[in-house]
């Protein structure tokens, strides 16, 4: 029986950043098929949740098949990770719920705070990229949903189909503001604010990746180089101290053969 559960509540080692935030944005999925399974949603709206589900679907199809590329053994990847590919396939709402299984692996890792902690430390850069997606993913779904339910047969509106409300998503969270879709609504302008501001740090924290990128590899030249001063230091120390116990030794030597013929 423990064979058989291993999948869903042991993890062999610590999830990196990557894997942590496909766990997230399948808590996000479920949710979203959840809505569109009970909730009672206008054709637009529910065309709108559909697209985006399928985008995650692309994103956790991509990540499994890059994952069996890289793994060492391909068909024990597949035997931890199938569920990941059943619940990867798209317009198959019975499948998308095998998500539920990787909930619980992020109930079990928010109980190992270390294990969470560890790889974030430890891998910046991959943290910085997993908590983008996550975060673009997230600001999207939630951006472009809420703008269409509040925008929608409002008198004025023009954001009237999820095509309009995702573009207009897109164009508001990267400050580019064509202004051929906009929010007519109170409701609206606040929710496009968020985005805006949402965007404005969004971006700031990719140009700061990036400048870390370019920076990052001429203070690993530096450090490399300083090292190999250290060791060298610290060969020469060795071989200094080599040569001065040998010559120790010698004059203990010396000094036993006088000893002996002294007392002879």
């Amino acid at each position: 029986m423990t064979n058989e559960k291993r999948w869903i509540i042991q993890a062999e080692t610590p999830p990196t950043p990557f894997q942590l935030a496909m766990m997230l944005l399948s808590l996000l999925s479920v949710v979203v098929v959840l809505v569109l399974t009970f909730a009672r949603l206008d054709s637009e709206t529910r065309r709108l949740l559909f697209f985006i589900d399928t985008c995650i679907c692309l994103l956790f199809m991509s990540n499994f098949f890059y994952g069996l590329f890289k793994a060492e053994s391909k068909k024990t990847y597949f035997k931890h990770h199938w569920i990941d590919l059943v619940a990867s396939i798209p317009a198959i709402e019975a499948l998308r719920m095998a998500r539920l299984f990787q909930i619980l692996r992020v109930v079990r890792l928010i109980r190992m705070t270390r294990s969470l902690i560890v790889p974030m430390v430890k891998q910046r850069r991959q943290a910085t990229l997993a908590s983008l997606l996550v975060a673009l993913v997230t600001i999207l779904t939630f951006a472009s949903v809420l703008v269409l339910i509040v925008e929608s047969g409002v008198e004025g509106a023009n954001i009237e189909t999820a095509e309009d409300a995702i573009w207009w998503a897109l164009v508001t969270i990267s400050t580019v503001g064509y202004g051929d879709y906009y929010p007519v609504t109170t409701a609206g302008h606040i929710i496009g604010g968020i985005v805006i501001v949402c965007g404005v740090s969004f971006f700031g924290i990719i140009s700061g990746y990036m400048a870390s990128v370019f920076v990052a590899p001429d203070e690993a030249e530096k450090l490399e180089i300083h090292s190999e001063e250290i060791r060298s230091e610290l060969q020469m120390s060795l071989a200094r101290m080599e040569a001065n116990q040998q010559q120790l030794l010698k004059e203990i030597e010396a000094l036993k053969l006088e000893m002996r013929d002294g007392k002879k």
